[in-house]
Order: C-alpha cells, then structure tokens, then sequence
C-alpha cells in the first residue's frame, strides 16, 4: 500500500492529481495494472491513499525548555506546519474537498489542533470551529499561492490587477484606490498570511479571555 501512495504522490508532485491513474501507477512500480487492482479497488482508493500519506502524521510541537507552548504558540506552529505541506503538495488543496473519509494521519492533524485548546474554557464545537476555521486560512492562502507565478507575490499580481484598473476606473472605488496606494506606500504585500492568521489567534484569545480559568 506505501508503494502504492508513493507511487502516486510522486506522480501527482509532477503533474498534478489529474495525472494519476492507475495505469501510471502500475507502470512505475514495474507491475501491470490489474495487479494493483489486488490492494486497491480503483483511483479513489489510491488518492485516499495518497492524501494520508502526503499529509503524514503531524510533527510534535517544540517546547522551549522545560515550559510547554501556551495554547496559541501550539496553534501557530500548527497552521504553519500544515501551510508547509499544501506548498510541498498542491494537489491535496483539489484531493481534500467534498465529502469523504479521512484517514488516520489526517485526523491526527486535526486531533492535535483541537487538543491544543484543551483547557481553555472553550467548548468541544467551538474547538472544532477554531481548527476548522485555521484550516480555510491555511487553504485559501495555499491556493493562492498555487496560482501566483512563480517569480511573484501573490498580492503583488493582485495589485498590478487592480493598479491597472483603477488607473482607468479609481474616480468610482475611491477607498479602494487609497488602500491600494497605501499599500504601495508601505511596502505591505503578501502579508495576507501573517495578517489572517494573527487575527484568527486573536479572536480566539478574546474569546477565551471571556470564559472561567
């Protein structure tokens, strides 16, 4: 099964998901196809496969110290560990949509986030909604990340997008257009990362601050 996974990351690295087939696995392990078919029941096995494999068990939180990381240093690192692995493997942002099982390393992930908020108070869904909710920021980031050149931010083609228009069209988005200039200004881009991800931590501080020690 590990070869199998491996096989398909490997493929999926290069070319993306939709280079995957069970034809293409087979060729790379030396085998013909219909002797994968004595493991895995077809491709949707073999990217189930693939996700948890890609995704790995997730890596253990470093302590500074003796003193274990509060609950948002944990949650930090987390989303930037998770963030790593979307970059490494773009195509688990089209493999981990819509409904389906998700294997052990994956729950792992999710396990480790929510026990992070272990004893602060929050409720069991409210801890599910923050790992969730960190989850879409690292998603949405990676994706844009994904469709950003290669030689370029993602904020800054985002800006050169809307610089064009608003030479054209500012009279009708005026703050827009002073956001814009602002951001040039200051030197402000591709923080979208840093920036979402401070506020979730801080919203969740907040509501933390509410509830009983």
């Amino acid at each position: 099964m590990d070869r199998i996974a491996h096989a398909g990351i490997k493929i999926a690295d290069a070319e993306g998901l939709g280079g995957v087939s069970m034809q293409r696995a087979a060729a790379l392990l030396g085998v013909t196809k219909m002797a994968l078919y004595r493991y895995v029941p077809g491709k949707a096995e073999v990217i189930a496969l693939m996700v948890d494999a890609a995704i790995g068990r997730p890596p253990e939180q470093d302590a500074a110290g003796a003193t274990a990381p509060g609950w948002r240093e944990e949650l930090d690192g987390w989303a930037r560990r998770l963030f790593d692995v979307f970059r490494l493997h773009p195509w688990l942002l089209e493999a981990t949509v819509g409904p389906r099982v998700m294997g052990p390393a994956e729950l792992g992930w999710m396990e480790q986030a929510v026990s992070a908020l272990d004893g602060t108070g929050l409720t069991g869904a409210e801890r599910m909604d923050a790992a969730v909710l960190l989850t879409g920021h690292v998603r949405a980031i990676a994706q844009q990340a994904r469709a950003a050149a290669p030689t370029s931010g993602t904020e800054a083609q985002l800006g050169a997008v809307l610089g064009a228009l608003l030479a054209e069209h500012g009279g009708r988005f005026p703050a827009l257009t002073a956001a814009l200039d602002s951001t040039r200004e200051t030197g402000g881009q591709d923080e979208a990362w840093e920036f979402g991800l401070r506020r979730i931590l801080d919203g969740l501080a907040v509501l933390i601050d509410q509830r009983p020690a």
